[in-house]
């Protein structure tokens, strides 16, 4: 049976707090303070220098199902091990939808729009993918307006296979639970004539030291951290 991808606007606005996705327009617009630069630059140059400012949208205009807060995309960035960084660190070129609905935006808007923000996986960074990236304009006050959404979605079982970078408590779970397995593994009287749980409990303590100091020259090694200290970070090795 073929696994459903994993949709990360769905996720998001699973992840959106209930009383904040049931606001009004009217009441969004007094909880979101906005300010606006304007330049006479085109899409290409301006994607390439955007400053860091809130946009000032015309609220009537927006849908709200699109507008999420910071806590909510930190929070899904954290559980999938994505990035939340100015588009400028994003190596990849913007698709034509992409573009499409940013010129849209400016136009019904009255608007340029800056600050813009894409939440994708590291490696999108740095090489050109095709994983399911989302392109956010800042709103002010912690809020961020999905533009687009593009590619195709995230494997459905990526949750679990980066849980174990969610925290330290998370890792060593993961490690214990290994160590148990291999010291299930091994066959019994394999170092004594005599099967004893003061056995078993050795050969575990034996095991989980090997794969934590694994682990530990691993994350030394690769640069390696856990995922709510990269999910806006904009360093390779952060």
């Amino acid at each position: 049976m073929k696994l459903q991808g994993l949709n990360l606007k769905e996720r998001l606005r699973n992840t959106q707090s209930k009383n904040t996705s049931q606001l009004q327009k009217s009441q969004w617009e007094s909880m979101i303070g906005s300010s606006l630069t304007l330049a006479d630059e085109t899409l290409e140059e301006r994607l390439s220098e955007q400053k860091a400012v809130d946009n000032a949208f015309v609220f009537d205009r927006l849908e709200t199902d699109q507008i999420f807060h910071i806590t909510a995309i930190k929070e899904v960035a954290t559980t999938y091990r994505l990035r939340f960084l100015p588009l400028k660190y994003f190596k990849p070129q913007l698709p034509s939808e992409a573009k499409e609905k940013i010129i849209a935006l400016e136009n019904e808007h009255g608007i340029e729009l800056n600050g813009m923000h894409i939440m994708a996986p590291s490696k999108l960074f740095k090489l050109e993918d095709k994983d399911d990236p989302m392109l956010f304009a800042p709103m002010g006050n912690g809020y961020y307006y999905l533009i687009h959404q593009w590619g195709s979605d995230l494997h459905s079982l990526r949750k679990w296979l980066v849980w174990p970078f969610r925290g330290p408590a998370h890792l060593l779970a993961v490690l214990a639970a290994l160590s148990f397995v291999l010291t299930l593994m091994i066959p019994n009287g394999m170092f004594s004539k005599e099967n004893s749980s003061a056995e078993f409990w050795i050969l575990f303590f034996f095991f989980f030291k090997g794969i934590v100091g694994l682990a530990i020259f691993y994350g030394f090694a690769m640069g390696k951290n856990f995922n709510p200290f990269i999910w806006n970070s904009k360093y390779f090795n952060a």
